[in-house]
């Protein structure tokens, strides 16, 4: 009896998984190792992981594995993973940052095998020459450059276009700037910018794509206010090699970011092109 109620309850899941699956355009599916102990862990690493008809997850407390199943056209493996580790369940792809996994239930601190495992970039280095070392360092520096450098140059030449209040030329900019955040790899991204991206990126696009469709320049400053704020939030998670100055101006309760610490308005333009102050250097 027990053996045929086993095997009644495998369907059923199998038969739950498979119709879920079936809701997923696109279907594409990946078994990946994800660290967790318990019911909870289960509820929690799946919720993360799940989004309605894009992503189902299916987690197995005993085996800590988990199928994932996905539509490959609109998210990927590595999308919903970054979404459990930031829920602190370290796994394949990602470790859960520290804060997420220390705000888990005591039944659900699993033994951190994978981060004991992480050694620096200066312990796994090949034992080289000094001048070697220092290359290698520089070509590191170079290749990890952070993804988001277009958005915030094509910000910096949107920004100077108000500066210089040609309505044409922010209008043009914005395009630009536009086109930087469609070809931008997610993938690529940090997992702390990754997460301020995820909250920001409707609001976003849709106030510079509204900059882009008008030459009102009064009703672009406007929404530069907005852009202004959710880059602000990409650049405190993000490196930069140059440091960004972050200005305000107390006529308008509004800020603005630029590559200069000398203060040029772009809510004024010529009228008031010093009025402001900076008031926060971003390194």
């Amino acid at each position: 009896m027990n053996s045929l109620k086993k095997t009644v309850i495998t369907i059923v899941l199998l038969l739950s998984v498979v119709v879920s699956n079936a809701q997923i355009k696109n279907a594409k599916t990946a078994t990946v190792k994800i660290f967790g102990n318990c019911d909870i862990c289960k509820a929690s690493i799946e919720k993360a992981g799940n989004l309605k008809k894009l992503a189902s997850v299916d987690w197995n407390k005993d085996t800590k594995m988990a199928t994932i199943t996905y539509d490959a056209k609109k998210t990927n493996e590595e999308e919903i993973l970054k979404r459990i580790a930031l829920a602190g369940y370290d796994n394949a792809k990602f470790l859960a940052p520290e804060d997420a996994y220390n705000k888990l239930s005591d039944c659900c601190l699993y033994d951190r095998e994978l981060k004991t495992a992480v050694k620096t970039d200066m312990e796994t280095m090949p034992n080289h020459s000094e001048h070697d070392i220092h290359s290698d360092i520089t070509d590191k520096k170079q290749k990890t450059a952070s993804p988001l450098k277009p958005v915030f140059d094509n910000y910096f030449l949107l920004k100077d276009a108000l500066v210089k209040t040609d309505a044409e030329m922010a209008s043009m900019k914005a395009k630009d700037l536009l086109t930087a955040i469609s070809t931008l790899n997610m993938e690529d991204l940090k997992m702390e910018e990754h997460m301020v991206w995820m909250k920001m990126i409707k609001e976003l696009t849709n106030d510079i794509k509204i900059i882009s469709e008008t030459q009102d320049i009064k009703r672009q400053r406007d929404l530069f206010k907005s852009v202004t704020q959710n880059t602000y939030e990409l650049m405190k998670v993000s490196k930069s090699e140059t440091p960004t100055y972050y200005q305000y101006c107390p006529m308008q309760d509004a800020y603005w970011l630029s590559k200069d610490n000398v203060v040029k308005n772009p809510y004024y333009g010529s009228m008031m092109l010093s009025c402001g102050k900076t008031v926060e250097t971003i390194k």
